[in-house]
């Protein structure tokens, strides 16, 4: 399969669905991640035009990890709208790529990047199908399945129909994202007014990257009340979060033991998601 899976900056699709698109790599198929913005407001110290350069190599560096294929439109974070220009450069960058399955935001969200490119996505999806738009690239036969990635947004919430174990992938995810340097050890922490305790060593950073140990033994209602330390616990939520739906996938058995998991909604505005779909886009 042609997998494409769309975020609004460098880093939010390895965030949010990097698991499953090394399972996909590892059994074969074609991954590629997409980033509408170029990441030049992601910093606090560097210029535009130097951490755009910068989140541009890191990406490449974790695409690398990953083994997928990673693309950066030049649109400038926080610049990203619906616009028609916009919605023609996406209708056309999909059609030549020739994607079975596309995940991305929805479009509500406390980040105004996020939400367009959700809605983009939103608006380019039938018109996926129709020659006379965007003529010079030839029209989709049929419309890709189109999934969203898990957020905590409530109006309207999440509603997962697929939640897939990443327990066994985790240590792919956390190698992928210490690529991400100025993010993970400079920009995210002076949001969160963490900077003082980022670590000098590359061990020590990794480690505090992981922050708070979690296993199959850690109550789902630590996981959820938020008190843990690190990207740990972020990974393990969706596990927590709907416990239930991993034992009615994979057994009470093992389903009680999934520590790390990623979820998915699927979108109205694609092809519908047969039980047979299903199985071919997610057989883990």
């Amino acid at each position: 399969m042609n997998i494409l899976m769309i975020g609004a900056h460098p880093d939010d699709c390895e965030f949010r669905c990097s698991g499953l698109a090394y399972k996909y790599v590892q059994d074969g198929h074609r991954v590629r991640m997409l980033s509408m913005c170029n990441g030049n407001g992601g910093h606090h110290v560097l210029s535009c035009d130097e951490i755009a350069a910068r989140r541009h190599g890191e990406a490449m560096t974790a695409a690398k990890v990953l083994g997928v294929e990673y693309d950066i439109w030049d649109i400038p974070d926080c610049q990203l709208v619906a616009d028609l220009p916009t919605r023609e450069k996406l209708i056309r960058y999909i059609r030549e790529f020739k994607p079975d399955v596309i995940f991305g935001h929805r479009n509500n969200d406390y980040h105004a990047d996020h939400r367009n490119a959700g809605l983009l996505l939103q608006d380019a999806s039938y018109l996926l199908i129709v020659p006379n738009y965007c003529s010079d690239v030839p029209a989709m036969k049929e419309m890709p399945v189109i999934l969203h990635y898990f957020d905590k947004f409530k109006n309207p919430p999440f509603v997962p129909d697929v939640v897939i174990d990443t327990t066994d992938v985790v240590e792919k995810k956390f190698q992928m994202l210490h690529c991400h340097t100025s993010q993970m050890y400079e920009w995210l922490p002076f949001t969160y007014g963490d900077l003082h305790e980022v670590p000098e060593s590359e061990e020590d950073r990794y480690n505090w990257l992981k922050g708070d140990p979690i296993d199959e033994n850690t109550p789902d209602e630590v996981v959820l009340a938020g008190n843990l330390k690190g990207y740990n616990k972020r990974f393990a939520y969706d596990a927590s979060l709907y416990r239930d739906m991993l034992i009615e996938r994979y057994g009470e058995e093992k389903g009680k033991k999934v520590v790390f998991a990623e979820s998915y909604m699927v979108s109205e505005y694609g092809n519908p998601m047969t039980p047979e779909l299903e199985k071919k886009i997610f057989p883990y």
